[in-house]
């Protein structure tokens, strides 16, 4: 079993991955932001996190910076539906700031328990 944060602002992405997350075991915390994200991690630490790019307050990029810095060994998962604006890919951005995996939005059930469980074995938490 995992800990793992999720930061999204859409209420029913947040509610759907807590589903799918506890339904598979883990222990699932979420934030509307980056900012209360950050604020719940440096009161628990998790596993995982998985952030969400376009956000109000504290927009993903930025999260994961951040995230990076604070808490180096906390693994993420970036999630977009924005995708690629002009030549700006935000995904690929994600990687480069130190997501582990990233996964465009609509994604399936099958497709995120995938990631989380490649991210969770490769820190040697099983699920």
């Amino acid at each position: 079993m995992a800990r793992i944060l999720v930061i999204d602002d859409e209420q029913w992405v947040r509610l759907f991955l807590r589903e799918i997350l506890e339904r598979d075991g883990h222990k699932v915390a979420d934030a509307p932001d980056g900012r209360a994200g950050l604020r719940l991690l440096s009161e628990e630490q998790a596993d995982l996190t998985i952030v969400d790019i376009f956000m109000p307050e504290k927009e993903g990029l930025e999260t994961i910076r951040e995230l990076r810095r604070e808490y180096p060994g906390v693994k993420i998962i970036a999630i977009s539906g924005g995708g690629q604006i002009g030549n700006f890919d935000f995904l690929h951005m994600a990687k480069r700031f130190g997501a582990m995996r990233t996964i465009a939005k609509p994604f399936e059930k099958k497709e995120m328990l995938d990631a989380v469980h490649e991210v969770l074995e490769d820190i040697g938490v099983t699920h």
